[in-house]
Formats: C-alpha cells, structure tokens, sequence
C-alpha cells in the first residue's frame, strides 16, 4: 500500500475492520447527529436557515425591510464575503446569500449587551462560554473599560475612554510599542484615517486580516505580474470558457460566486473543483430566487473533481502543465501562447526545462490525483480559450503559499491567460472591505511612493520602517517589545494561530482596545486594562455634525461602491468607526494636531478628497462614487502591462513541496463550517458536511481511523507537533470524510491553538493554517504525558 503523504509517510498498514482492533484504551464514544446532505447547495435549504436566523434575529417586518436593501445601489454592503455585486441594471431584488443574511441578521439583531449584562457577568463566567453564546447575545451598547485588576467591565464615557487611550500611548518609550489592528469590514474612509492618525504617531505597526488569509496571493501575484490583486472582472466569468477553482469552497465562504459559476455551467463553461474536501455546493447548486431550477433539483456544477491532498497543489499543476508542454510538441504551434509568452514574459525557457525535470512519479505521490484525472484537466484547459483560475486560502495557509500563486499564474501564462476578457486571475476575498482596507493604506510594509504622497498632503514626513505583520506583533506583544494594543473590529485573539502563546502575548499588555459590534472572545482575553468601543454597523444610519454619511468599499475585483445604512443605531452612545478614529486623534494630539480631525469626522467627503490626493485611481472620488456602480479601480496586469523589474510577467521555477510525515502523523487544514463567518459562529450545524450541533470535530479517511485503531464518534485529543514542541486541542471527535489518506480538517477556530506562530509562509508570512502536523490519540492517552509546550486555553 502506498503512504499517504511522501515517501516517509508511515501511517500503519490497513489491519483491516474496526471490529478486529484491539482496545489499547477504553473507549470513549459521543453522540453526534451526522447525516449526508444529498441536496443541492443553496435551494430550500437556504431558504430555510435564511427565514430562520432573520426571525430569530430581527422579526419579519425588520429582516424583509433590511434584506431588501443589501447590496443595493442606495443600500447598504453586505458586511460579508467580497464577492462583486452585478451593474445595477442587472441586480435582483435580492441580493444577497443565505451567510449575508445570516452576517446582516447578527448585525441588525434587536438584542442589547447593555452595562446591566456585564454587571451579571464576570470575565472568568464569561470565559465558560462558547464563542456561539458570546455571539448571540446582541449588540454592544456603551463604551465598557475593564479596570487593572477587576474581574467585570464597567461602564465609561467616551471622552475618559479616548483620555486613557492617549494616555498610556503617550507612556510609551517608542511609538512602536503600540500595535494598531485592523478587520476587513472596515469602511475605505474609516481605513484611510485610521492609518493616517497611526503614522502620525510615528509607526507603521498596521497588521490586518489580510496577513492571515490573502497575503501570500498578494506578494505571489505582485512578484510575478506586478499587480497584488485579481485580474478578472464579474463580466469575465460570462465569457470564460473554463473556470478552475482551486483551494476554495464558495459554498460556505462566498455563496453569491455560486450564481457566476451557474450561468457558466448552464452556457457550457468548463468547471473543474481542485479540493481535498468534496464540497457539496461544486456539485450542485439550485438558485433560491428559481423556483423551477430548485424543483427541477439545480444545475451541476463542477464536471471534474480533483482530490488533491493537502497543499499538494504544486505538484498538481506542474502535472497539468507538464501535460499542456506535452501537447504542445505534438501539436508545435497550436497549444501554447508563443507570440504573448514571447512578448509579455520572461523566465520561460527555464520554466520550462524545469518542468521537463520534474518527475511523474513525484507529481503523482505529493499531489495524489491520478494521471487520468491530472490529464483530463488539462485537456480542459488546453481546449479553453479562455480560462479563469479562482483561489481562497487552501492556497495561501501554507509554508509554500507564496509559491502556489506563482504556480496558478505559470498556468495562465502558458496560454495568455492574462489580460484578455474572459481570463485571468481571481483570488476571492474573504470580507467585505479587506482589499480596500490595504489599498487605502492598511499595511505594515508601505511603498515609499505611498508615504511621500501621504506626507506631502497632510504636512508630515511619515515613519518609514516596516512595522509589525500579525505573526511580529503577537511576538512583540509576547517578548513585551508592545504594550498596547488597538483593534479595528475582528477577533484577534481567536482568528490568530496558536491561539495560548497569542493570548498569553495579550494578557502582557498594559491595555487592550477593541473596536466592536459584538461580544467576542478577545474582549475576554485582555491586557492588564481594556477597552471596549461599541460602534456603528454597516447596516445603520451614519449621522455626523455635516448629515447623513455614507462609506465606500472596494470589493474582490477592485470595484469602489458606496454603502448606505438605514437601520436605526442598536444604541444613542455608539459611535461611527471615522468619528472614533478622529476623536483619538484629538485627544492624542490635542490642539495643535496638523489634521482637523472634528472636519473630517463631520463630512466624509473630506476623508474623500484626502484619498483622492494620496491614492491614484481615486482622482474625483466624490463625485466618481456617487455614480449608480461606483467605479472600477485601473488593474495595469489586466490591461497586460506589467509593473515587474523586467517590465514582463515572470514564469516561476519552484520546487515541489515535500511532505514529510512521521509514523503515526496527519495533516491537518482548518476550515469554516456552514453557519460561521471568520470566527463568528451563527450556529452549531454544518449543512453541506451534515454535521449538526457539535464543532469540535475532526474529519478523517476511514482507513485512517482504522489504520490508527480508532473508531467512528471516538473522543480524540489533537496532538499539533512542530519543531520538537508539542501543542494540544482535547476531545475532539472522530467524524469518517471523504478527506485523502493522510489528511485531516478540523474548524477554525478551535483548532487554531494547534497552528504554530512560527509556522508560516515564505515571503507572505501568511500562518500556515492549512498544513498542521498533528497526532490523533484517545483522550486520556498516555501518549499525553508528554509535555506540551502551548496548551488549549
């Protein structure tokens, strides 16, 4: 029997049925409901779960009203995924998915977390509950500070908030002893200020969300295209003639895609599923707003499924490549793009010499696919004039994530499929504002052109060291190199990896403020004093000194649209993300602040004009964003001018990534269930995977779990290894998937405790959260004796 990962891959032989193993330890057994999902993704079924959490969470009068207005031109933008919306002309009534109203519902809930609620509840009660509990209890309604030393928070004015803020910033011996986070449902225009009052303070300690998901596509794509962003445009994916999506399941993360890849599979369109899970919503997909197509059972979707092991992508793409090569000669002059790979690439000739070195018996062990599987998408692509390759973070959480990109755009590059409509590349944004969030500014490592721009507008020469990625400022926080900590929406403390050394890394800090909607467990997980700031959400009325504002927001294809709120504020003591921004920057800097900040607060448009001076693309932003679809942002990649050293596309030579397991050892990714976003759980149940009312799972093959004498429902600990430490996530349960031999998945973020800080990729620093050595053992095994350096907190 062949391993299941790499040579050295020495998980037991099959010892055959589970009745036959020895019992090395008693077993015990839980009680969960798994049942398969046959049905088509989205359908009744998102129906359903849609009515559900909109009535549980706002009534039927406030959740149809508000629905209504998502992602419409005089809406508001769904704090959700990032997927584009259609022009205007061709927007339904509906535009949204079953997980948007889901995130729309949590944020327009008519329940309160009012002072009387922390008066009840302490932090270690607090500490008892499930991230699912803390999130349902409704909206943050007052500023909240958590005293040094106090078990409870208690109620404080803004203005002693913004004081005690500016206070300890000001203690301390360097600006970059402050660390200043930010989420992707932040707005461009509460982004821009946030980064402009941090590097007047002095640092560029600006880690986002971006660091832990999309980085490695950012730094892969700017290396060899010049453009850290997608090619594509959601008109492209009318004309496609093959969409490859790799390492993503829109299902879950992106469920609005799903309405693209239909209308390509219905005109014929080519979709192949590049995955180690077998993703329901890839198969089949029935249009809640079509009736007959859900009757009818929905229309397929993927028509090849590669089953690729974790982070054997690499290897995969070389054997497509190699196969298009191959053709090639068969056919000299018919298969590849010589006149653009000639005049708008370099590095092919090696490329290319390297791929004729690389080994079928290789490929074909580290991707484990087989050969008529690998040969079969190539024909695909060879036969497809125009091809789109879409992508998530079952690219980009590896060590060679950085290198995945590179391989996804050789791809391209052998046919031309850049910069042509109906091709290119499209990494898919996972929130709302993510991309906008970095183009605005939000970045630890700013280009000098950026800060010259910034500092020649506002009158200031900006700090020019690097700052602190995510992975540097848990470190820094850890060693006590930062003492505060400031963050701009998200749940830092769970979306991290190593979850214990990240929140120790917390607790060291003298104070810790959240920016937030909703309880979450990083207000729990605090420095010695806390803050939290309840402020605005996407879907209310945004009133300043100047009226009523609207924000903007640029999405997975780089399009700039305005969002408008239409709820009442959850409370009269919130305040919006710009305002809060601008009064810290009053009380850090008092007076005398070269930025009037109480302006810029007042009328949004100002913030605009600043953005328009800094940031090209943004010229006339105000009235270009007024227009029905806002605008699009200028992509010199998808116009196939290419901002590289060469002034060319570069083909990249990367090796194949070796995967090298010990005996006994899995592989481990993490990923989202059917009813979370990021690390907000909306409920228990994973539709599409049939599980339901239980998260601490762990997938496995079943000659896995026979192969390592266990058994189906069995309660596991999870047993990360890495570099000689030892990290542990306990009783976890034992579900059989149709996952590859060798390879595992568990839900973020219960298992991001074992996700090492110091495991990450190459160039991206992206944490490698798709590749997590790990053992699975019986709870209570002895093989637990063992010291463990990080444990589950």
């Amino acid at each position: 029997m062949s391993d299941p990962i790499g040579k050295s891959s020495t998980t037991a032989p099959d010892p055959g049925p589970v009745r036959d193993q020895p019992a090395a330890h008693p077993t015990e057994l839980a009680q969960v409901d798994v049942r398969p999902y046959h049905h088509p993704a989205a359908g009744f079924g998102a129906i359903a779960s849609t009515v559900k959490h909109t009535m549980h969470e706002m009534g039927m009068f406030r959740g149809a009203s508000t629905l209504l207005k998502v992602n419409q031109a005089h809406g508001f933008d769904c704090p959700g995924c990032a997927w584009p919306e259609p022009g205007v002309d061709h927007r339904s009534h509906a535009e949204f998915c079953e997980n948007g109203a889901k995130a729309v519902a949590a944020e327009a809930t008519t329940r309160r977390v009012t002072p009387d609620f922390f008066n009840e509840w302490s932090i270690p009660l607090l500490l008892e509950q499930s991230d699912h509990w803390l999130e349902s209890q409704g909206r943050l309604t007052h500023p909240m500070v958590l005293t040094e030393g106090a078990s409870r928070y208690t109620p404080i004015t803004w203005e002693d908030a913004f004081n005690l803020i500016a206070g300890e910033l000001r203690k301390l011996d360097s600006p970059d002893e402050a660390i200043f986070y930010t989420s992707g449902r932040t707005s461009n225009e509460a982004a821009f200020l946030y980064q402009l009052f941090v590097r007047l303070f002095g640092t560029n300690n600006l880690p986002d969300c971006s660091n832990m998901c999309h980085e490695s596509s950012g730094v892969g794509l700017g290396d060899t295209i010049g453009v850290g962003k997608g090619t594509v445009s959601l008109a492209d994916f009318n004309l496609a003639d093959a969409i490859f999506v790799i390492g993503q399941n829109p299902g879950t993360n992106h469920p609005r895609m799903l309405s693209a890849l239909e209308a390509a599979a219905r005109r014929g369109c080519h979709i192949v599923s590049v995955n180690p899970l077998h993703e329901r919503a890839l198969d089949r997909f029935a249009h809640p707003q079509h009736v007959g197509d859900m009757l009818k059972g929905g229309t397929a979707i993927a028509e090849l499924f590669l089953p690729v092991r974790i982070n054997g992508d690499v290897a995969l793409l070389k054997g497509i490549m190699k196969e298009v090569l191959e053709e090639e000669r068969r056919r000299p002059g018919q298969v590849l793009d010589r006149s653009f790979i000639a005049e708008h690439t370099s590095g092919f000739d090696a490329f290319a010499a390297a791929l004729d070195a690389a080994s079928w018996e290789e490929i074909l062990e580290q991707s484990g696919v087989d050969l008529d599987l690998i040969r079969r998408a190539a024909q695909i692509y060879i036969a497809a004039d125009r091809v789109i390759v879409c992508w998530a973070m079952g690219l980009t959480q590896h060590k060679n994530g950085v290198a995945n990109i590179q391989e996804v755009v050789n791809l391209l590059l052998l046919r031309g499929n850049l910069g042509r409509p109906g091709a290119g590349a499209c990494p898919v944004r996972g929130h709302s504002n993510v991309q906008g969030d970095r183009t605005m500014g939000i970045y630890e490592r700013p280009s000098a052109d950026f800060l010259d721009r910034l500092g020649r507008t506002f009158g200031f020469e900006p700090p020019r060291a690097h700052g602190f990625d995510v992975v540097a400022a848990i470190k820094a926080m850890h060693d006590r190199r930062a003492h505060v900590f400031f963050a701009m929406g998200g749940n830092f403390h769970s979306a991290s990896p190593d979850t214990a050394y990240t929140a120790e890394a917390l607790r060291r800090c003298r104070l810790t403020v959240q920016v937030s909607t909703k309880l979450n467990r990083g207000h729990l997980v605090t420095g010695r004093q806390a803050l939290i700031l309840p402020c605005l959400g996407r879907t209310e009325l945004d009133t300043q000194a100047g009226g009523l504002q609207f924000v903007t927001v640029e999405d997975s294809m780089s399009a700039v649209h305005s969002s408008r709120g239409g709820l009442a504020p959850a409370s009269e003591f919130l305040l919006s993300e710009p305002a809060i921004v601008a009064r810290l920057g009053r009380a850090v800097f008092g007076a005398d602040s070269r930025v009037d900040w109480e302006a810029l607060a007042a009328d949004y448009d100002r913030i605009r004009d600043g953005i328009a001076q800094v940031i090209p693309g943004f010229e006339d932003f105000n009235n270009r964003v007024r227009q029905p679809n806002g605008f699009v942002l200028p992509n010199a990649a998808a116009a196939r001018r290419f901002v590289t050293a060469t002034g060319k596309a570069q083909f990249s030579v990367l090796p194949i990534p070796r995967i090298e397991l010990a005996p006994g050892q899995l592989l481990m990714m993490t990923v989202r269930s059917h009813d979370q976003y990021n690390t907000t759980v909306y409920g228990l149940d994973d539709r599409y995977r049939g599980v339901y009312q239980e998260r601490r799972v762990v997938f496995m093959n079943q000659q896995d779990i026979v192969a390592l004498g266990l058994v189906d429902r069995q309660v596991v600990d999870l047993i990360g290894e890495f570099r000689g430490e030892r990290r542990l996530a306990p009783r976890f349960i034992v579900i059989p998937y149709d996952i590859p031999r060798g390879c595992t998945a568990t839900y973020f973020p219960e298992a991001n405790v074992l996700v090492p800080v110091d495991d990450f990729a190459d160039g991206s620093r992206t944490p490698a959260s798709k590749s997590v050595v790990i053992r699975v053992v019986p709870t209570d095994s002895p093989d637990q004796s063992r010291p463990m350096s990080h444990l589950s907190n």
